[in-house]
């Protein structure tokens, strides 16, 4: 058996093993295109224009002050502000859920788990780990991320088997140009052909992005390919202690007057995200985005020491090393996201082309050994 023929085998018994879970992953990808802009449409009713009596947003300790009257049983861990003011502020209370209340009066709006949240936060367990519960999530990312190496797989061996052999128009023509005038396996043959050629290097970014998210080792070797060591895992919030002091005597300053020296830093915010500190003299992180997400290198982090309410530690992407920028990169990639709607709209696209892929490659099994 020649090189040709073991690479053809390899490629047909992967793609067989994989193709109902990489089916799924690349369905649920379509689904999950347009995730964040469909959060936001679904959201757009919750938007609160200035009151009568409350004709500018209220201040961030005097909302949550009244947010606390209301619930006085919610644990806040991180608070978001949208640059425009008629957005309501979400409450981050936890294991991703969300509260929102308005700017102007500090009225929960609603719990922010609608239909929409319900169905694409469903649509992407069944992406990650085929929305199993407690330890069986495990078992399903195992399972998700074998299929994706097994994709990577298929992508690679797919090259060589694609790869013309004499690069004469004839040849290159059916691996570049969908024919109409094929039938049958000829026919899912020009289509497999055709949406591996336009759409590997999308879907290789798309698949690698996703092994980098599934395996320490792939997350590993983005470092190394760099020429750095990968880091070791440390708790953020030791990083973070490094403004704190111990002047507990002094009175720490409010949260609207850091959020004012944050906007005053970044002019051009679209969202910042403070996370609520463990003790009152504690650090206060504010996470600012320049983008409407997705976009690391437009994200960065700013700690203040609430006893100084004007230095700051500048964190986040500006400091990152090349491989902690590459690995950033990297995880919004798989998305789109990095390239803001164009970049979402060509994933989706690329994911319908795995679709597409998994259904020829199946129909041309099918008939190779099921049909005369």
């Amino acid at each position: 058996m020649n090189l040709q023929k073991i690479i053809f085998w390899t490629h047909f018994v992967v793609a067989v093993a994989v193709s109902v879970i990489v089916l799924m992953l690349s369905v649920t990808a379509v689904v999950l295109t347009y995730e964040r802009q469909l959060t936001a449409w679904s959201h757009r009713k919750y938007q609160a224009p200035p009151t009568k009596s409350q004709t500018t947003p209220l201040s961030i300790d005097e909302l949550l002050e009244r947010v606390a009257v209301g619930e006085p049983e919610i644990a806040l861990s991180a608070i978001t502000l949208r640059a425009d003011p008629r957005e309501p502020v979400a409450l981050n209370v936890g294991r991703g859920d969300y509260l929102y209340a308005s700017r102007y009066t500090g009225k929960l709006l609603n719990d922010g788990d609608g239909p929409m949240r319900r169905f694409l936060r469903s649509t992407m367990y069944w992406h990650r780990w085929f929305a199993l519960e407690g330890a069986d999530r495990d078992f399903g990312r195992a399972i998700t991320g074998a299929a994706n190496l097994g994709f990577f797989l298929l992508l690679v061996s797919g090259v060589y088997l694609l790869w013309p052999r004499t690069w004469r128009w004839h040849s290159v023509r059916s691996i570049i140009i969908f024919r109409s005038d094929l039938k049958e396996r000829a026919r899912d043959l020009n289509w497999h052909n055709v949406i591996g050629f336009w759409l590997f290097v999308p879907l290789l970014i798309i698949v690698t992005s996703g092994l980098v998210i599934s395996y320490g080792w792939a997350g590993d070797l983005v470092y190394r390919a760099v020429g750095e060591v990968p880091p070791v895992s440390i708790s953020v919030r030791d990083v973070r202690t490094n403004v704190q002091t111990n002047h507990a005597s002094i009175t720490p300053c409010s949260y609207q007057t850091l959020v004012e020296r944050v906007v005053e830093t970044v002019p051009d915010w679209k969202s910042i995200t403070l996370t609520v500190p463990e003790t009152s003299v504690a650090p206060v992180v504010f996470t600012v985005d320049r983008s409407n997400g997705g976009q690391p290198s437009k994200r960065l982090d700013l700690t203040f020491s609430r006893l100084d309410c004007v230095a700051y530690v500048m964190g986040g992407y500006p400091t990152y090393s090349r491989g902690q920028k590459l690995r950033s990169w990297l995880r919004y990639a798989h998305t789109g996201e990095v390239y803001g709607f164009v970049g979402q709209t060509i994933a989706g696209v690329a994911s319908l082309g795995g679709v597409v892929l998994v259904w020829t490659g199946l129909a041309m099994a099918w008939r190779r050994f099921f049909r005369s």
